[in-house]
């Protein structure tokens, strides 16, 4: 039985971010800072960041496997396991698509990344993507409200306007206040926003602020800290031999 370890860092590859900015620069060099992917590379875009948040979900639990999950299924193929990829989540309000999750018995932890990848998408898309984080955990907290909604929005920074950024991290704040079960289920357990240079593949370090809940290096203490006051104690992870009945 694995035992629960602090939770590191979610430990985004800088060098696959420069590929992948490389791409995003390329697609619109024709066009003066309109820098853009392709509907196939959106899609993949977010796909190595769903697998940086698995390795580290796993390492909290105990070193458990990361698995690949069937997309039509609605168990995972081993309980103590977290599961990357498609995993089909039935909630309260619909079906919902996740990209990573932890689901021994149930969901107890779900993640989802987003994207918005260019000027227009932002200016055109942020608000609706912000609906769907609200109907996202909702869905799965009206049937499961002990499971913790954890989400990531990665925007370039060369495609962000300073009004759309402060926007965003006032509003993302908001949402990612639910600490207890009997907080509203339209909120987020917590939620990484990822600000990133296509040119250097780094990953801007004044927005949001360092103290912000938003901030990256500070997700897996609020995941932490959540889960172990959800979690611990219970199976899998109980450590007691007997049994409370006896």
């Amino acid at each position: 039985m694995a035992e629960l370890r602090s939770m590191p860092q979610i430990e985004i590859d800088a060098q696959e971010l420069r590929r992948w900015g490389t791409i995003w620069l390329q697609n619109g060099k024709n066009v003066p800072e309109a820098g853009r992917f392709e509907k196939d590379e959106g899609m993949n875009f977010a796909k190595f960041m769903d697998q940086a948040f698995g390795k580290a979900l796993s390492t909290m639990l105990g070193d458990i496997p990361i698995l690949t999950p069937s997309a039509s299924s609605l168990l995972p193929a081993s309980p103590d396991s977290v599961e990357v990829g498609t995993v089909r989540i039935v909630g309260g309000v619909r079906p919902q698509n996740f990209d990573a999750a932890y689901r021994p018995d149930g969901p107890r932890v779900v993640f989802d990344s987003k994207t918005l990848n260019g000027k227009e998408s932002i200016r055109k898309n942020w608000q609706n993507m912000i609906n769907d984080l609200g109907t996202e955990a909702t869905t799965v907290h009206t049937r499961f409200p002990y499971a913790l909604c954890v989400f990531l929005f990665a925007v370039p920074e060369p495609a962000l306007l300073v009004k759309q950024r402060e926007d965003l991290i006032r509003t993302l704040e908001r949402l990612s206040t639910r600490h207890s079960v009997l907080d509203q289920p339209h909120l987020a357990e917590a939620i990484a926003f990822v600000i990133w240079d296509p040119a250097t593949g780094t990953i801007n370090q004044e927005f949001p602020a360092p103290d912000s809940p938003l901030r990256l290096e500070n997700v897996p203490k609020i995941i932490e800290s959540i889960y172990l006051e959800r979690y611990k104690g219970l199976p899998p992870h109980d450590v007691t031999s007997e049994s409370d009945d006896d």
